[in-house]
């Protein structure tokens, strides 16, 4: 799953202000700060952020946690371990919400975690929200720049067929003011969301049609398509194209974000990296850092 957490941070570092007045259901409220609770390394360990807000002249922090699928160990203990440590870190009111991606996932989760033993009660108290489950048109109407790449998982009106309401959301985030590749890249947050419900040709269609492959869509699906191969028993020659193709991408990726002047005095190392794994894990960790001097720092770690 840490292609959807990385895509998440990034919205949510983007678009403060819609995740936290999705979480708090609250216009009136100011954002001060986002907290990064751990850094990126070459392991691309899951990252989350807390939104620092302002509410009814109290700060509290707000917590997104996404989910692809069932918690193990289960989503009520992990939870309290969060808010627990969150509470003990920061010393604020901790506002937690799990949100589902998938239509299937979550359908247990209570929404608390409750523990009364020996005279002694523990209750921690958390948000569920399932994406299936929410007015997808209102949420395209809302137009709430962060939350519109999650529209395709969102319910989708009564009569519109699933193809008909993916092209709408496309449409519909491409009104979105942002310059390319913002844009690019924008719209290939939604493909790689809508990838959890839809198949990847259709997906590739509906995009292909509305913008210029200037984002990683296309790199995406095909490594992922690539991925399914080898698991499936595909030849060990194919192996030399996926290294050759996340060489490819993973410069790509740089040369969006940095110089590209800069970027290809790179070039060489990556080249030389011949580990899939490896190439995947630079590939999460450049779309995360801030800067390239950081992801040169990475680079040394991985050789």
């Amino acid at each position: 799953m840490a292609e959807f957490d990385t895509i998440a941070k990034h919205l949510i570092h983007t678009y403060p202000h819609d995740f936290a007045r999705f979480a708090l259901q609250h216009d009136d409220l100011e954002v001060l700060d986002i907290i990064d609770t751990e850094q990126p390394t070459v392991e691309a360990h899951r990252t989350d952020s807390l939104i620092r807000v302002r509410i009814g002249g109290e700060e509290a922090l707000v917590h997104h946690e996404f989910q692809t699928t069932d918690s193990t160990p289960p989503m009520p203990r992990r939870m309290a371990g969060y808010v627990g440590r969150g509470i003990e870190q920061y010393g604020l009111p901790f506002c937690s919400i799990v949100i589902y991606l998938r239509p299937e996932a979550g359908r247990s989760d209570p929404g608390h975690y409750i523990q009364e033993r020996h005279g002694f009660r523990v209750l921690v108290q958390y948000k569920v929200i399932r994406l299936s489950e929410l007015d997808g048109q209102r949420m395209l109407d809302e137009g709430a720049s962060g939350l519109l790449p999650f529209a395709p998982l969102m319910q989708r009106p009564a009569g519109l067929d699933a193809e008909a309401w993916l092209r709408q959301c496309v449409n519909r985030a491409q009104q979105v003011p942002l310059a390319e590749p913002l844009k690019a890249n924008y719209l290939a947050d939604l493909a790689i969301l809508s990838g959890l419900v839809y198949k990847s040709e259709t997906i590739m269609t509906i995009i292909s049609e509305e913008t210029m492959y200037e984002s990683s869509i296309v790199q995406y699906f095909t490594e992922k398509g690539i991925e399914q191969g080898i698991e499936q028993g595909i030849e060990q020659g194919i192996e030399q194209g996926i290294e050759q193709g996340g060489r490819e991408f993973l410069l790509e990726v740089l040369a969006l974000r940095f110089p590209p002047e800069d970027v290809r005095g790179l070039a060489g190392r990556i080249g030389a990296i011949e580990d899939v794994q490896r190439l995947k894990q630079l590939h999460r960790a450049a779309i995360q850092v801030p800067s390239l001097e950081a992801f040169r720092h990475l680079l040394d770690e991985a050789e």
